[in-house]
């Protein structure tokens, strides 16, 4: 079936609320069953279809990006379990406002009446208002629905969260948002001006915000209708909603985390994309280059030595050309990477010795490195026994340089990849000296 094949719909509105009600709002679903998107937590054997069959909700938290249906679901499931629907923003609403829907829930309750309080933007509360919930949640008098599109798991305090079920709602697919373009065809009893290609350029334009896409509907909707419209038209008139990207939220962190993996996993072409979904969505380009920087040493590490260098040079060029004539050399430095040699080894050796150091605690070096520039310090043992590398053959003495009683480690195991194939060589060279000089650690 085509994607912007007419379909049917459950419900009419009357053509007069276009023009006094917004189109997201005249369209919202009336029902559960009409939500569109949501399927895998809507079904009968997911989370929210299960909870409602058997009748009853407990607290919860939707998750998702903006435009996916958060308030709808909230509504509706108040609707399918007959409880009262309280709306609250969490932008908006401090302690105070909380005490009264609080009080107005316990009257409803005295009366056989539940509340379903749904917090928009529940991220927004600080840790007094979420605390401020625990109470209510815990003695019945409300049935909490927080939405947000942050992580809960940083945004929300552990007491409220161990409280709650977290659903997590996705971004509307191209059929979701072809499935809305119908809806609104068939309840408006019009059709879009619109050729098919524009149609699917009107769902690129949303980028999975069902909210967006009819607000692009509704921009369609006041053009001449004696003329169909080609995506090229559409491009012209309307504008792409902006990435979502948010430098202060998790998603922030997210493509960050798929810049780094796409590296290590040597594909540059992800991580290219990922690098100007980054910078596409208003990130500050010397973020990427200090990611990127980290990343020369975390993950390519010693195998190509080169790769910190060309990162180093590459944000160089940026502070003195900016964008966009600086924003290729971030490019080439993401490819660099991407195609460079990998090795942890070093990053490896870094968290054990630090580990090793924590437990050692305060354990001296050996005397026989430790220098003794006065009498005393000499009587006592100070510098005594000590062999000059550079006059012992090979220049290698092979002695102990950690503490006394301190087993031999091994921190660093390089591996058999780009430059440090060759620092292998060097470990074992020098292994092979200090067995063959009788381990002179003891």
């Amino acid at each position: 079936m085509d994607l912007f094949e007419e379909s049917g719909s459950t419900t009419k509105r009357l053509p007069a609320e276009a023009g006094t009600r917004p189109l997201a709002d005249m369209l919202r679903p009336r029902a559960i069953e009409e939500v569109i998107g949501q399927e895998k937590l809507l079904a009968e054997d997911g989370p929210l279809g299960a909870m409602l069959a058997a009748g009853k909700i407990s607290s919860l938290i939707l998750w998702g990006p903006t435009g996916v249906g958060k308030t709808t679901i909230g509504r509706l499931l108040a609707v399918k379990t007959d409880l009262h629907f309280e709306q609250i923003s969490a932008i908006f609403s401090g302690v105070a406002d909380l005490k009264k829907a609080f009080q107005a829930a316990r009257d409803r309750l005295r009366l056989g009446q539940g509340t379903l309080l749904f917090i928009d933007e529940i991220h927004r509360f600080n840790k007094t208002q979420l605390d401020a919930l625990l109470p209510v949640m815990e003695d019945g008098t409300v049935t909490v629905c927080g939405a947000t599109t942050e992580n809960p798991s940083f945004s929300v305090n552990k007491a409220v969260l161990s409280r709650c079920q977290v659903m997590v709602l996705e971004r509307l697919n191209e059929n979701a948002l072809a499935a809305m373009i119908g809806r609104a065809e068939a309840e408006l009893d019009t059709s879009l001006p619109l050729e098919d290609e524009a149609k699917g350029l009107l769902c690129a334009m949303a980028d999975g915000d069902g909210r967006a896409l009819l607000n692009l509907v509704e921009s369609v909707l006041t053009w001449p209708a004696d003329h169909i419209y080609s995506a090229k038209e559409v491009g012209s008139r309307l504008s792409r909603r902006a990435a979502q990207y948010d430098r202060a939220s998790d998603g922030h962190y997210s493509i960050a985390s798929a810049i780094q993996k796409s590296i290590r996993g040597s594909d540059p072409e992800a991580a290219i994309y990922w690098v100007h979904r980054a910078l596409e969505g208003g990130e500050d380009p010397r973020f990427v280059l200090r990611r990127l920087t980290m990343i020369a040493w975390e993950d390519v590490g010693l195998a190509d030595p080169e790769a910190s260098r060309v990162c180093l040079s590459a944000w160089d060029t940026y502070e003195k050309l900016g964008s966009p004539e600086g924003d290729l050399a971030i490019t080439q430095a993401t490819i660099y990477l991407a195609l460079a040699p990998k090795s942890n080894a070093g990053y490896v050796a870094h968290k054990a010795a630090r580990a090793d150091a924590k437990r050692s605690g305060s354990e001296p070096p050996p005397m026989h490195i430790i220098n003794g520039p006065t009498a005393m310090m000499k009587n006592l043992g100070y510098g005594k026994g000590y062999q000059y590398d550079h006059d012992a053959p090979d220049s290698f003495s092979g002695q102990n340089f950690f503490p006394e009683g301190m087993e031999r480690p091994q921190h660093y195991d390089p591996v058999e990849r780009g430059f440090e194939r060759e620092l292998s060589k060097r470990v074992r060279y020098f292994e092979k000296l200090r067995q063959e000089r009788g381990d002179k650690s003891d």
